[in-house]
């Protein structure tokens, strides 16, 4: 009996995702379970109708992909008519000839009115106070007149600096209408196709990461260290036809609580998976290299 029990406690530990140490430097953890690391929703971003649906089930996609495109003729339309503006702006920014000519102006006008001083100081009344009056007055109207250009000038800087942003403001909106891949990976559910009016936050496709998968288990808690955080690991996995394959990966997570049943930690490994060899919800042994060098 005693034998027996031994026998059934031994293959329950097993089930339970147990791990033992075959060898020193390494802790080994018998049944783990491959996971998706990051799946995403990839929503509408604007109104309107689909004016192409780029990608199918099961297709492989790069991150930035164009999936899909919102008709977007009267996005394009604006977007157009603010980089002309931008253009007329910018014209205007860089434009001093106003400035340039007040500032000759007064300085023609000041040129003027120190030669009419330099004549009555040699020849009183040679030029009437009125006339004097009046290139006093042409003095102080060009100093006005040069502050006004230059107040333009800058307000014209000012207004580029808004059409840049409306400008920035009308290519984003542009942006919207595309609906493009926010990761790699696999196109697994198409639910909008061309024809069909979207809103903002409408599901258009799904996306699965897949070139990098997540392998979880247990560990026994008197195998639970810190320094197991990061440390590189082997995942063998038995592939259809190709039994005993091997992946390197790391740890990256220790659940910092202990399970009170059966005196576990939850571990997450992930792995590399460029050849997509690994699927979600394949089993897999686990050999954590404890020491360096084994």
């Amino acid at each position: 009996m005693s034998s027996i029990f031994c026998t059934v406690l031994a293959f329950a530990l097993v089930s339970a995702g147990g791990n033992s140490n075959p060898a020193p430097g390494r802790i080994e953890v018998p049944s783990m379970l491959i996971r998706i690391v990051e799946q995403v929703d990839v929503p509408a971003r604007e109104t309107g109708v689909l004016a192409a649906v780029n990608a199918s089930e099961g297709q492989i996609v790069v991150g930035g992909a164009l999936l899909a495109q919102i008709e977007d003729t009267e996005a394009r339309i604006a977007a157009e008519r603010v980089k002309i503006e931008l253009a007329i702006a910018r014209r205007n920014a860089e434009n001093d000839v106003n400035v340039r000519f007040a500032k000759k102006s007064v300085e023609v006008a000041k040129a003027e009115l120190r030669r009419c001083l330099e004549s009555v100081q040699r020849y009183p009344k040679s030029i009437s106070d009125s006339e004097m009056d009046r290139l006093r007055l042409l003095v102080d109207k060009g100093g006005v007149e040069v502050e006004q250009a230059g107040h333009e000038f800058a307000v014209a800087a000012f207004t580029h600096q808004i059409k840049i942003n409306e400008s920035q403001a009308a290519e984003e909106k542009l942006n919207r209408h595309r609906i493009t891949a926010p990761l790699g990976g696999v196109v697994v559910q198409v639910y909008r196709h061309r024809g069909e009016w979207v809103k903002p936050g409408e599901t258009v496709l799904r996306i699965l990461r897949l070139d990098r998968v997540r392998a979880e288990g247990f560990l026994k808690s008197p195998d639970v260290s810190p320094a197991l955080q990061g440390r590189e690991v082997k995942l063998t996995v038995d592939l259809p036809n190709e039994p005993g394959q091997e992946f390197p990966g790391k740890i990256v997570f220790l659940d910092p609580e202990i399970d009170p049943l059966n005196s576990q930690v939850r571990v997450w490994a992930e792995v590399q998976n460029e050849a997509l060899r690994l699927r979600p919800g394949m089993r897999a042994k686990m050999t954590i290299q404890t020491r360096a060098g084994h």
